[in-house]
């Protein structure tokens, strides 16, 4: 690597961390203040960037929340294919289970969370964003879980839509079971939400 090139690998990296900063600083700062409650100049003070800096990254923050969302969801499904992957969980129905049990364990252990991310789960893995800007980084967990959905039931013509509306069926039901106990507490509710997963995919 000459030194044009070792250069330019720097500049990558340091533009990298400042936006990783400053996404560190916005959630931090959501999580304890609430989105309403903090200003980009408060973001950027915390992060230890100039105002400017932020618009080279994000439009407003709302932009900067959304963009949270997908990532931490994204996180989410990481550690759950990770603890999957751990497990041996036998077939894309076991699979499938336990990614839905990690997260709501996850949920029930931090509500704060569940909050943040409401029912927007389905963002880290139905927004290609991640992926498609930072490809070493981040695997595409649709890619993975529609193909081993479309060896495990050949048969599923539409793969993807059955995907999404399970990752929705969790979605919904964390943040309405674990948060206001509707229509059921969590422990309850969840052998009829794994009963439902299983006729989806079978």
């Amino acid at each position: 690597m000459d030194n044009f090139d070792t250069e330019m690998t720097k500049i990558e990296e340091n533009k990298l961390e400042k936006r990783e900063n400053l996404l560190a600083s916005a959630y931090n700062l959501f999580m304890r203040k609430g989105i309403h409650n903090t200003s980009i100049s408060d973001i950027t003070d915390n992060a230890g960037v100039a105002k400017g800096t932020f618009y080279l990254y994000f439009i407003d923050k709302w932009d900067i929340y959304e963009k949270l969302i997908i990532e931490r969801s994204y996180l989410l499904f990481d550690e759950a294919l990770i603890y999957t992957n751990n497990k041996g969980s036998r077939s894309f129905k076991d699979r499938i289970l336990d990614i839905a049990d990690y997260i709501i364990n996850a949920f029930i252990e931090n509500k704060e969370l569940l909050k943040f991310i409401g029912r927007n789960l389905s963002l880290g893995i139905y927004n290609d964003s991640l992926v498609d800007e930072y490809q070493e980084q981040y695997k595409n967990i649709k890619e993975i879980l529609e193909k081993e959905l479309k060896t495990y039931n050949n048969k599923n013509r539409h793969v993807s839509a059955t995907l999404f509306m399970i990752i929705e069926l969790i979605s919904s039901t964390c943040y309405d079971t674990i948060l206001n106990e509707t229509p059921l507490p969590i422990d309850k509710y969840k052998p009829i939400l794994f009963n439902e997963i299983k006729k989806m995919i079978k």
